[in-house]
């Protein structure tokens, strides 16, 4: 059986780091001086890639990474101020919201929703979401893709009612997938890349058109109002958005770089790398962004998996904003030669109901 590797992204459910009751394991120091940035991160995330592009070379303040699992233990450690930011997908805050949580949402990337997917077995009857009706979905609560499954089903004119869903997380989710207990699952990449390469799986839909691509660096509030701990801050972000440039115009040696920190194939690594994380494009944090967080917030309350409405406008600092591109800027892209476009030039900004981007 595949061996999935459960730490590599923000987008994920509930699981926590190994070994820490706040949900992270401590990591190493980078960089010197009297300021110390507690920095949450995931196997292969911004340590991975911020070290790869050298932006962690002469950091004029300190950097303690912790590592976890996935974005909601983040969130709760940024809550209790054991973490000043870190990365999550685009649900997790929805549910910290949600939970009263003490969080910012001070940065955003739009990316590709391509390895958003709907994965069915190679020789499933199934052809199109409308076929779902009835059938068996894993999918991890809360996550993007918990969101990606509501929206697509949405729009083939379905509801979570109509489908039976499985909660489980991605090491779970495998084994029943595999095993055909489940008729399909709901997840993110690299698991999408993983599992096209080393299983029977095919694409049943994809988050293209449906969610809005986003994912974001959260903050403490006590971070954000101390002003050497905000002007690290800035810095840090800054280096986070030249390190994904880097990434994007240096697929072959992030895929390598990310294959020997995560113990992915390369090759499926680079896929991921091409099919989603190499196409993300810094942006603003602007009101299409938050009107689409808003959404999300909405259609979890209406489906009573939140207690009552969330106004996700107020979890947001756009002191970060500057001169980033709007949040409707299409995430790059890469042509058959492997070659990367420039920021934009990647196809239309993302069509949907709601202003600006779905979610």
């Amino acid at each position: 059986m595949l061996p999935l590797l459960l730490t590599l992204t923000a987008c994920g459910g509930t699981s926590r780091a190994n070994g820490s009751e706040s949900g992270g394991a401590r990591g190493g120091t980078d960089g010197k001086g009297s300021v110390t940035l507690n920095v949450g991160d995931q196997k292969g995330g911004s340590e991975a890639v911020m070290r790869a592009a050298g932006e962690l070379e002469d950091l004029p303040y300190r950097i303690q990474w912790s590592t976890f699992t996935s974005g909601p233990p983040l969130l709760e450690a940024v809550n209790a101020g054991a973490v000043d930011v870190g990365g999550v997908g685009n649900t997790p805050p929805v549910f910290a919201a949600a939970a009263h949580s003490k969080f910012k949402v001070i940065a955003a990337t739009h990316g590709s929703s391509a390895g958003e997917t709907v994965l069915v077995k190679k020789d499933s009857p199934l052809t199109r979401p409308a076929q779902l009706k009835g059938k068996s979905i894993a999918v991890a609560q809360g996550s993007s893709a918990h969101y990606q499954l509501v929206a697509s089903l949405k729009k083939a004119g379905l509801t979570p009612q109509d489908v039976t869903l499985n909660h489980l997380q991605p090491a779970d989710a495998l084994a029943a997938f595999s095993r055909g207990r489940v008729d399909a699952w709901a997840v993110w990449d690299p698991y999408t890349s993983q599992a096209l390469d080393q299983t029977d799986a095919r694409i049943l839909t994809t988050g293209e058109g449906v969610v809005n691509g986003l994912s974001f660096q959260v903050a403490a509030p006590a971070a954000l109002d101390d002003p050497e701990k905000a002007a690290a801050l800035k810095d840090y972000v800054d280096r986070l958005r030249r390190a994904q440039d880097w990434v994007h115009g240096h697929p072959d040696a992030w895929a390598k770089a990310w294959a020997a920190e995560t113990g992915l194939p390369r090759d499926v690594a680079l896929a991921a790398v091409k099919r989603t994380r190499g196409t993300a494009v810094t942006v603003a944090l602007d009101p299409p962004a938050v009107a689409s967080e808003q959404q999300i917030a909405d259609t979890f309350a209406a489906l009573r998996l939140i207690p009552g409405r969330v106004d996700f406008s107020s979890f947001v600092d756009t002191r970060f904003n500057g001169s980033l591109p709007p949040s409707s800027t299409a995430p790059r892209t890469y042509d058959s030669a492997g070659t990367g476009s420039p920021p934009g030039a990647g196809g239309p900004p993302h069509t949907d109901s709601s202003p600006g981007k779905a979610g």
